[in-house]
């Protein structure tokens, strides 16, 4: 068997194979932000994944940016997740949730009170997100004073333990695409003179300060991060020395031991090339302080991409985000070398079961 489909242990998760299902907002939470039986019917359908890493919840009301996205602060969200999780573990999966903080990627109208969003920094971004009116500008941010970070931090070890509580596998802090925790990272978003701006390790203390109260919360052995060292997504521009920053962070995180980092490869859904950065660098950096930690890697994989990075041992992981959506038995289409689904992309964010729960598993026989 190709070790792509072999078992794999990721910090205290045991995985029955190497590929792994990436987070995918699909903007179809009840009301309240809760997930509903339609989640629990999708991730049961893709519990053949070595591991699944849930669409990103926000750990606050504050940290929502997307119209009906899923929350893990409320207990009404909790037992909601608890339904997936017991569905996903019934068919012998494992899953954790992906911990999220969207910063400044907000609308005044997905807010507590309609108040403005909150950022490292006050200029707004130059995207737009998802609301009741559709894709709308997002809303100008207001720089988090350093007196407010504290919470921030408490709000992510807050979520861990709801994350547990919900029965999950374990959390995946998100810290790329631009989001809170990205940021405060990149000098080319944050412009703050406080102990949270300015030099390398002021930038990366939020981030290692929110991974670090996760860990004390729920173990390191069951905590994941992922990171995306140049995608410009969400108007995150280039930091000026990336391979410095996420080295750092790296250097600072790797020695707590994680259950594994999640590596965005070039632009988020887009272009392996978009900048220069040497991950294989930045691998050796974190496999220095904890050889046994998992490498996952992510971005336009195929197949033949999975095969090879794992069989030439340059990652433990490969996560596949839109084929899992068209193809809830991605791990066997892999392994058989079986086509897969085309993606009907009308139906990726909103909407109801169509293009989320009746795509086409292949059947258990081949007709004669």
């Amino acid at each position: 068997m190709h070790p792509l489909f072999t078992p794999f242990r990721a910090g205290d998760i045991a995985l029955a194979n190497r590929v792994v299902m990436a987070p995918l907002t699909r903007n179809r939470a009840l009301p309240g932000q809760l997930p509903g039986p339609l989640q629990v019917e999708y991730y049961r359908q893709r519990a053949s994944a070595g591991l699944i890493v849930t669409e990103a919840s926000q750990i606050s009301p504050e940290g929502q940016g997307y119209l009906d996205t899923p929350g893990i602060h409320s207990d009404a969200q909790v037992a909601g997740w608890r339904r997936v999780t017991e569905a996903v573990h019934a068919a012998g999966g494992r899953i954790v949730i992906q911990l999220w903080h969207v910063g400044r990627i907000s609308h005044v109208s997905l807010q507590p009170g309609g108040q403005s969003p909150v950022s490292s920094t006050a200029r707004a971004a130059a995207t737009k997100t998802f609301t009741k009116k559709g894709f709308e500008p997002v809303s100008a941010p207001r720089a988090l004073r350093s007196d407010e970070l504290p919470r921030i931090v408490a709000d992510y070890r807050h979520a861990a333990r709801q994350a547990m509580a919900a029965g999950f596998d374990g959390v995946e802090v998100h810290g790329a695409n631009g989001y809170l925790l990205e940021q405060f990272l990149r000098d080319s978003v944050n412009d703050r003179s406080d102990a949270y701006g300015g030099p390398i390790a002021n930038r990366a203390r939020l981030m290692v300060e929110a991974v670090q109260a996760v860990c004390e919360e729920i173990g390191a052995a069951r905590t994941g991060l992922r990171l995306s060292p140049v995608t410009p997504a969400n108007d995150a521009g280039q930091d000026s020395d990336p391979q410095a920053l996420y080295g750092h962070v790296v250097e600072r995180l790797a020695p707590l031991k994680l259950a594994y980092l999640h590596l965005i490869e070039g632009a988020t859904g887009g272009d392996r090339n978009v900048a220069p950065f040497d991950y294989a660098a930045l691998r050796a950096v974190y496999k220095r302080a904890h050889p046994a930690g998992a490498w996952m890697v992510n971005n336009g994989y195929d197949a033949a991409m999975a095969r090879a990075v794992v069989e030439r041992g340059e990652a433990d992981l490969v996560a596949f985000g839109r084929p899992f959506i068209a193809n809830p038995d991605l791990v066997r289409r892999l392994r058989e070398n079986a086509p897969w689904n085309a993606l009907r992309r009308e139906t990726l964010y909103g909407g109801d079961a169509a293009g989320y729960t009746d795509y086409p598993a292949l059947p258990d026989t081949v007709p004669a």
